[in-house]
């Protein structure tokens, strides 16, 4: 696996603990469809939650949650509605959140959770 891989795929991890410490359910992550992935899929209440994970070692190239474009939170927004149908699943609301993560391995992991993002 690469490097990239393996620092996404481990701050996935740190992201879904921090939800679930916050009283946010996760009910599944890395669920791909043809029309792309969805990193956690989370309850909170009754909104189904649909967060996007952006890991970085640093702040060199920017914010990780400045990774996020117009074009991908649309992405999210048809994802949630197909994971949620492909699932059973009937929510009140959908919410997308998105969560940005610094771990330059020498600190414990920098977090930001922003709800609601779309």
């Amino acid at each position: 696996m690469k490097a990239k891989d393996v620092l996404g795929q481990t701050g996935e991890w740190v992201a879904a603990d921090f939800l679930e410490d916050r009283g946010i359910r996760v009910i599944d992550s890395n669920w791909r469809c043809p029309q792309g992935e969805i990193d956690i899929v989370a309850v909170d209440g009754r909104e189904l939650v649909i967060v996007e994970v952006k890991t970085r070692r640093s702040r060199r190239y920017g914010d990780p949650l400045e990774a996020l474009t117009l074009a991908k939170l649309r992405r999210l927004r048809t994802l949630a509605v197909l994971w949620a149908r492909a699932h059973g699943h009937v929510y009140g609301t959908i919410r997308i959140d998105a969560v940005g993560i610094i771990m330059d391995g020498a600190a414990p992991p920098h977090i930001d959770h922003l709800k609601g993002v779309a």
